[in-house]
């Protein structure tokens, strides 16, 4: 299999199967996947036409138990806070591969209120087409705008792609635009090529700016989308610099879960068989005055944080791993 140097998704001896959703206490995560588009042999083929996108990597089921939990889970913070309910959701997913995310996503969303951006680089876009067609019609039947699961191509750091995006559904200070405020930003398993953190970096910074959403004072101090990421270590020392920059410019936790049928709460994914995290992560209300450093090297290296040009680094990932947070 020859393909471009180029592309991402077809690294070079790119050797990789289906996953199937994981063995652990929560072994109906998925129990309702659907086969047909998210199955092993529905991945087989996406994977020889779309390499690594093709896939859906062991996080992705993670979040999709998040996103709709069986009646005996409940999550610290929820994805949707009780209080706001009734309030407008928009989400963009970055990466979001085979669909299995946004497809979840999409079940709970409420049509003619809700919207869901589904991204991926622009060759990616066609599977995405191919997996969240079905759904898409059955959330978009009853509504005569059929806007409530939009597939766009959005290139991680690039701000043309973002401003594009921005254009069509979002607004300034005192025009909503289309959509009002982003609300969400989902991200599984994504934290993975050193290559591809500084401009998932990047992405994350332009979505949480304007005219994605406009900085304001709140009482929790948090204003702005929250972003949920789901990951799965692979490899720490070349995951490791994500998380020194990232936490520099967001604050984030871990999500918690509590079985009611058992008892306490813990982190979410301590149990599975792998070391698997999901984060709820809002950018630092102080950031919006910093300026974003140019180059990658920069923007991992922590220039620009904190307001000044020195290089520096957060702790907080490190130091989950270092209390064992349960």
């Amino acid at each position: 299999m020859v393909m471009p140097p180029s592309n991402p998704n077809f690294p070079k001896n790119l050797q990789i199967h289906p996953s199937n959703p994981r063995s652990s206490r929560y072994t109906n995560a998925n129990q309702d996947l659907d086969e047909e588009k998210f199955g092993p042999e529905a991945q087989e083929l996406a994977i020889r036409k779309y390499g690594i996108a093709g896939r859906v990597w062991e996080a992705a089921y993670a979040m999709t138990l998040y996103i709709q939990p069986p009646g005996n889970l409940a999550f610290d913070p929820p994805m949707i806070d009780a209080s706001r309910h009734a309030d407008r959701v928009v989400i963009i997913e970055l990466g979001s591969g085979a669909g299995l995310v946004a497809f979840s996503i999409a079940k709970i969303l409420k049509p003619g209120r809700d919207h869901l951006i589904v991204t991926d680089l622009p060759e990616v876009c066609p599977l995405l087409e191919d997996n969240l067609r079905s759904i898409k019609e059955e959330v978009e039947a009853t509504i005569p705008e059929k806007d409530a699961v939009i597939i766009r191509p959005l290139s991680w750091g690039n701000q043309d792609d973002a401003a594009f995006i921005a254009s069509q559904f979002f607004g300034q200070p005192n025009n909503d635009g289309r959509f009002g405020a982003l609300t969400h930003i989902i991200c599984s398993d994504l934290v993975y090529f050193p290559e591809l953190l500084a401009p998932l970096l990047r992405s994350l910074l332009h979505l949480t700016s304007p005219p994605f959403c406009h900085p304001s004072k709140t009482g929790s101090g948090y204003c702005g989308p929250s972003i949920l990421i789901s990951y799965k270590i692979r490899s720490l020392s070349k995951e490791t610099a994500f998380w020194s920059a990232f936490g520099l410019w967001f604050e984030f936790y871990p999500v918690l879960v509590k079985d009611n049928d058992e008892g306490d709460w813990q982190r979410f994914g301590a149990n599975f068989d792998d070391t698997t995290f999901l984060f709820t992560a809002h950018r630092r209300p102080e950031s919006w005055s910093w300026v974003v450093p140019t180059t990658d090297s920069d923007l991992l290296a922590g220039v620009g944080s904190k307001g000044t040009d020195t290089k520096k680094y957060d702790d907080t990932f490190e130091n989950l791993l270092l209390m064992g947070v349960e």
